[in-house]
């Protein structure tokens, strides 16, 4: 039997749970408030005088682990617009040091890092040394009992060093769990650290997109939505939602055009807060104020755009530095349009930036700049032609110790209705491989259901 079945929120966990659900035979419609498909991983365009340049609203980058994803983008007929490495190769600048380099080898996992680090100039010697037995000793927390603890507080338990926690450990976990170490759940942070790095040797590969976000789930997604015969309606908030006597009543508004969805099943894939809001008050088995209690942890964008190439790789790390992560977005952004060749632009991804999120522009530029010039030696003569700043102040939920207890399973207490995000319970941080798992669990949970409202009105 078909159903007719909505989704909530046009992100990456609502586009996935609505193709399951259309993959399945079912008539779909899915609401997106923004005009565009994509949520946090989508892109705009910044507009010049010769023309417009294409934006990412993150930096975002996946791993080869990150299976749900990659076989999201096969679905969507977009896994010839991204890359993906041979192998984990991560220069590593620091000021005034010859670049650093994180390359595995073949070898089985863990030993595939272990030439990497003992190499590893960015730390001194004996801090190298000690990496491994604390390596080993992550390789074996169960993340299902570690969620109360400290990620920070288990690294000095194992004699990591300050130095070793800025030069290795917080160089993955701020980017992967947008929450320093003495900041995050040592479960979530063992889950990127065995699944990315510790158990398989090629599952730590970095992928990132060729072409702007916007054009993988955005267009990409629109025209598989819609082939697939999902009902895609955008520029559409969802106001509110209430039982039937057989499912459920979605009110929407269209630009001041209020509308009634009437459905057999619903998935919301949207923010906390807004699904603290949006459910009814007994969906979820989580106490009140679970929202607020979950936060948020918010990511900056310092982007620059030189006269001349800077930096010769796709992307790098910095450490003793306030640059986190740079990468090269010439190409994607279509720059070229806009500044003359051999113009560069580079982004430069602040996360866990609860530090930096409120500091002007100029603030800002004044901080990232000089870092990037003592970083990389070419910056240092070449000309700054344009620098602005993209901020998320409520990028991901917040990774800390406990925050398992307020992400909720995707099946909710009411048959028929699901929920799906990052946020929600999938085992991983905030990620585009959670949302994605996140939208296909909650699509199998809707539609493994039983009749829902019908029994209990019967009863």
């Amino acid at each position: 039997m078909s159903l007719r079945v909505g989704v909530v929120g046009g992100g990456l966990a609502g586009i996935a749970a609505a193709l399951r659900c259309a993959d399945a035979g079912h008539a779909v419609t899915l609401v997106e408030g923004r005009p565009r498909l994509g949520g946090l991983a989508s892109s705009f365009r910044r507009a010049y005088d010769g023309g417009e340049l294409d934006v990412d609203t993150g930096q975002h980058v996946f791993l080869r682990c990150c299976t749900e994803y990659i076989a999201f983008l096969e679905r969507i007929g977009a896994g010839d617009r991204v890359r993906l490495q041979d192998r984990l190769d991560i220069p590593v600048h620091s000021p005034g040091a010859r670049p650093a380099r994180l390359r595995r080898s073949d070898l089985p996992a863990p030993l595939h890092l272990a030439a990497a680090l003992l190499r590893y100039r960015a730390l001194p010697l004996a801090a190298r040394l000690r990496l491994p037995l604390a390596a080993l000793a992550l390789r074996g927390v169960d993340p299902a009992t570690a969620d109360g603890s400290s990620f920070g507080v288990w690294l000095a338990a194992h004699r990591q060093s300050r130095p070793a926690v800025d030069a290795l450990w917080d160089l993955v976990g701020i980017a992967t769990l947008n929450a320093r170490a003495q900041d995050a759940s040592l479960a979530l942070a063992a889950t990127v650290f065995q699944l990315g790095l510790l158990t398989d040797t090629r599952a730590g590969d970095i992928g990132w997109a060729r072409v702007p976000l916007g054009d993988v789930h955005g267009d990409a997604a629109l025209l598989a939505l819609r082939n697939a015969g999902v009902d895609v309606r955008t520029n559409t908030k969802a106001t509110g939602i209430d039982t039937t006597a057989t499912g459920w009543r979605l009110a929407t508004d269209q630009r001041g055009m209020e509308a009634t969805i009437v459905l057999d099943r619903l998935v919301s894939a949207v923010p906390p807060a807004a699904a603290d809001r949006l459910l009814p008050q007994d969906a979820l088995d989580l106490p009140t104020g679970w929202a607020r209690r979950l936060g948020s942890a918010p990511i900056v964008n310092v982007h620059v755009v030189y006269d001349r190439p800077v930096l010769d790789t796709p992307f790098a790390a910095g450490v003793g530095t306030p640059v986190q992560w740079v990468f090269d977005r010439t190409a994607a952004s279509g720059l070229h349009r806009v500044f003359p060749a051999p113009a560069q632009y580079l982004a430069v991804s602040l996360s866990a930036a609860d530090d930096v999120i409120g500091m002007q522009a100029a603030e800002l530029r004044e901080r990232i700049v000089p870092a990037l010039a003592a970083l990389l030696p070419a910056a240092r003569d070449a000309r700054v032609l344009d620098t602005f700043v993209t901020r998320e102040p409520h990028a991901t939920f917040r990774a800390a110790p406990g925050s398992a207890a307020l992400r909720p399973p995707s099946r909710t207490r009411l048959p028929g209705l699901a929920v799906a995000g990052a946020w929600t319970a999938t085992g991983w941080p905030a990620t585009m491989e959670g949302a994605v798992r996140s939208g296909n669990a909650a699509a199998d949970a809707v539609l493994s259901d039983r009749e829902p409202i019908a029994e209990e009105a019967a009863a």
